[in-house]
């Protein structure tokens, strides 16, 4: 069955006449207070670009930062905490651009199928508040954005995002081609530990098996929680014909999420045991990602949309914070000496400061 059998869905142009536990889960409302102090021409810019909540921009930020800090545990001496900080923040900039580029193109190509979804028929382009001309300016603005960042980075990792393009291009027709659009997602989403490892001076680091390990079990983070996200649009999926995961997995969806998990949590493990890392990497990352997906599998109820959402909007941080912080404490363990110098030196300039 596709959209085109029916009569096209009447979309209204105000925002606020969908339920907020329907709508704000970016279905065309935002969630943030601070959204309505803006301008109002550029409210549908901010809800077009789901900033508000800031999952998908910290959805994108997690796996740039899981690949400087990998490469920066692996490197060793090699990489500075003064490396580190300067390639992070130049990754997070670009971020935010990419958050914005990839969901104007997606919401850009998914307008006519978003029309005919309880959820998503309020976003800016179906209800008219962003023209399809705007929406593509737009998506090209942020673009060039993203792109600028890529100046203060090595040559070879303008090389290592190409994938990513391709692929962010791609997957807005992914649910119209295959069941497993959650997986060309994760791809597009977890290459970012490329990208990161490529900032931090690592050649081709696809070759890599603790940064291959990482990237795969990143991925399935990514399955799992954009699978639980897209059971929230189960039945209307089903009724126009877009393809998902959930779609594919029906009744075994919780089966194979839990499957999905100890996946997961095996590769991380490789990543550790590849990289040679440390005690807290293992307590961390690994424990703490065993924990927060056993969690998320085993309480988020599928057939309850505002139970979808709150797993996936709130569950995906605790993994995300998981797999950081293993990263972080292992390489500060790896820098004691330059991270008690650091301490030292601001200590001694803030005390100089109150004399």
């Amino acid at each position: 069955m596709t959209a085109g059998t029916h009569e096209k869905p009447m979309v209204s142009t105000n925002t606020r006449t969908k339920p907020q536990t329907l709508s704000q889960q970016y279905g065309g409302l935002h969630a943030g207070s601070w959204v309505d102090r803006l301008p109002p021409s550029w409210i549908p810019y901010v809800q077009l670009s789901r900033l508000s909540p800031p999952a998908g921009f910290f959805l994108i930020v997690f796996p740039h930062l899981f690949g400087v800090l990998h490469a920066a545990c692996t490197l060793g001496p090699a990489s500075s905490i003064e490396q580190v900080a300067r390639v992070s923040l130049l990754l997070v900039g670009g971020s935010f651009f990419c958050n914005n580029a990839s969901h104007a193109w997606n919401d850009l190509v998914d307008a006519p199928i978003d029309a005919w979804i309880a959820r998503t028929r309020t976003r800016p382009i179906p209800r008219g508040a962003i023209s399809r001309r705007a929406a593509f300016v737009f998506t090209v603005s942020q673009a060039v954005g993203a792109g600028v960042f890529l100046l203060g980075l090595p040559r070879d990792t303008s090389f290592t995002v190409l994938p990513n393009i391709f692929g962010t291009a791609y997957y807005p027709f992914a649910k119209r081609h295959t069941h497993l659009a959650q997986l060309v997602l994760g791809v597009c989403l977890t290459w970012g530990i490329m990208v990161g490892s490529s900032a931090m001076g690592v050649y081709q680091p696809w070759w890599d098996p603790s940064t291959v390990c990482l990237f795969v079990g990143s991925i399935m983070w990514v399955v799992i929680f954009d699978t639980i996200y897209a059971h929230q649009d189960l039945a209307d999926d089903l009724r126009v014909g877009v393809k998902s995961t959930a779609v594919l997995f029906g009744s075994w969806a919780r089966e194979i999420l839990w499957v999905l998990g100890a996946g997961m949590v095996a590769a991380l493990a490789a990543s550790g045991y590849y990289g040679r890392m440390g005690l807290a990497y293992y307590a961390l990352t690994v424990g703490g990602c065993a924990v927060s997906m056993g969690a998320m599998v085993a309480k988020v109820d599928l057939k309850d949309p505002a139970s979808c959402w709150t797993w996936f909007s709130q569950g995906f941080w605790s993994t995300g914070v998981a797999i950081a912080s293993g990263l972080l404490v292992e390489f500060g363990m790896q820098n004691r000496g330059a991270v008690l110098n650091l301490t030292h030196a601001a200590g001694k300039d803030f005390w100089m400061s109150l004399l």
